[in-house]
């Protein structure tokens, strides 16, 4: 008898998040404020998502479960009658996890040697969306006068959950999302 309640739990679930409007579910995330610039050795890139966060999210990352945000960088440069040649492709991972006894919340980001605390979850979340600075190719790689562009792609990683976990986060699924790929060319 508790297998067909926890059955027909599941289901009923699962009809009530698949009844969901799409707009609830990140669907119109997507990367903003782009601003590409160097220092003296690097082109750096600065952006961010925007409409990113839902109810789901926000949930699972109070309840603990580490949530990861990838982004895709790739540099390339335009070529007139042959294809685009590609100077560099980074990947940059910012991972937020909830620790209920601490009551703080760590990201850590690829490149960083320890993950930065913050005591509530909108500091959290303002890092997790925030590229700052990356540095994505070394300036001797770019060639005056020429044309270049950046691609730009981020996408919140599905959790794996250990199966005896998985239906009591069932919702996890829900909130996959990656945006569209955004370009800004510049002329170095």
């Amino acid at each position: 008898m508790r297998h067909h309640r926890l059955i027909f739990a599941i289901l009923a679930s699962i009809l009530l998040f698949l009844s969901f409007d799409a707009a609830g579910h990140a669907k119109d995330a997507r990367i903003s404020d782009v601003l590409i610039t160097n220092n003296r050795d690097h082109v750096l890139v600065y952006a961010k998502v925007v409409n990113y966060l839902t109810r789901e999210i926000e949930e699972a990352v109070l309840a603990g479960v580490p949530t990861t945000f990838t982004y895709f960088i790739d540099l390339y440069q335009e070529r007139s009658y042959w294809l685009d040649k590609t100077i560099s492709r980074a990947v940059i991972h910012h991972t937020v996890k909830y620790d209920n006894v601490k009551k703080l919340f760590f990201v850590s980001s690829t490149g960083r040697k320890e993950a930065a605390e913050f005591p509530d979850l909108d500091g959290a979340m303002r890092v997790m969306v925030d590229l700052n600075g990356v540095a994505i190719a070394p300036m001797k790689a770019l060639v005056k006068n020429k044309t270049y562009y950046i691609m730009i792609k981020a996408k919140l990683e599905r959790v794996t959950l250990p199966f005896s976990m998985e239906y009591l986060f069932f919702f996890v699924s829900l909130w996959d999302f990656e945006t569209d790929w955004y370009r800004q060319g510049f002329i170095y």
